[in-house]
């Protein structure tokens, strides 16, 4: 996906979220999200949203030193849901007012403007996700932005650990865990064939690239592109059903261990 794709992507899901939220009762407890309602899951969303887009507007070059943005929060829980579509609308302003490509500070990788937009979009999917298992629904992930949102996540986890901090004891004597879905890619064209090698060394982790010549890895987890996704988010267990898993399970234990976001 490119960043103009993660753009109408952020709409669609947060109007996906607005939806299912919408008329629901905000006190109902967010079971993947401890001690969280609806309200304040929705709350976090469109804070998010807009912290984001301030980050945007401003196209900081260093990391901020205050995290304070107007977020106009509505006086009244039951205005959360246009709250947050007004959020996202006056994101997507600010997506199309800026150069996605300009350069720009990020805690991640990737040091330009799209990567805020990329990060805004799986924030509001998996929380979308959230929310509609909370009301008992069952989510649904289209494949390919499931596959952008784990390379997205394994590309990004190294460099969690000012606020996901036992990603710093992901280390281990040159073992590698793979990740791997089971659900064809129907697009000849795509990029992302859905196989991830991830690296854990003495100093660190890394995603690293085997594409020419995959190698065995240590350990291996297999599933639809959706549920490695929601796995990865910590929303599924790596021992459940849904999942083929192969090779080293305490690797495995060690990673979803130390490895939350």
């Amino acid at each position: 996906m490119n960043p103009a794709q993660h753009g109408a992507a952020v709409a669609a899901e947060t109007a996906e979220f607005v939806a299912t939220v919408t008329a629901a009762d905000l006190s109902t407890p967010v079971p993947t999200c401890p001690g969280w309602s609806l309200a304040d899951l929705t709350r976090h969303v469109g804070s998010v949203h807009r912290w984001f887009t301030e980050l945007l507007r401003q196209r900081i070059q260093h990391p901020p030193t205050s995290r304070v943005v107007d977020l106009r929060l509505p006086e009244h829980t039951d205005a959360l849901p246009d709250w947050l579509a007004m959020s996202a609308a006056e994101a997507a302003e600010v997506f199309a007012a800026t150069d996605l490509d300009a350069p720009m500070w990020a805690w991640g990788v990737d040091q330009h403007a799209r990567f805020w937009v990329r990060r805004m979009l799986f924030e509001t999917l998996v929380h979308r996700v959230d929310a509609q298992l909370a009301l008992g629904r069952s989510p649904q992930i289209d494949r390919a932005l499931a596959v952008d949102g784990i390379d997205e996540f394994l590309t990004n986890l190294p460099h969690a650990a000012s606020f996901a901090p036992l990603t710093a004891q992901l280390r281990a004597p040159d073992r590698t865990i793979r990740f791997s879905c089971t659900d064809a890619n129907t697009d000849a064209d795509a990029d992302a064939d859905g196989d991830w090698l991830v690296e854990l060394r003495p100093g660190g982790f890394a995603l690293v690239a085997d594409h020419s010549e995959p190698r065995p890895a240590d350990a291996t987890v297999r599933g639809t592109a959706a549920d490695l996704l929601l796995l990865l988010y910590g929303r599924l267990d790596h021992r459940s059903e849904a999942f083929q898993l192969l090779g080293d399970t305490s690797l495995l234990a060690h990673w979803f261990t130390h490895s939350a976001f």
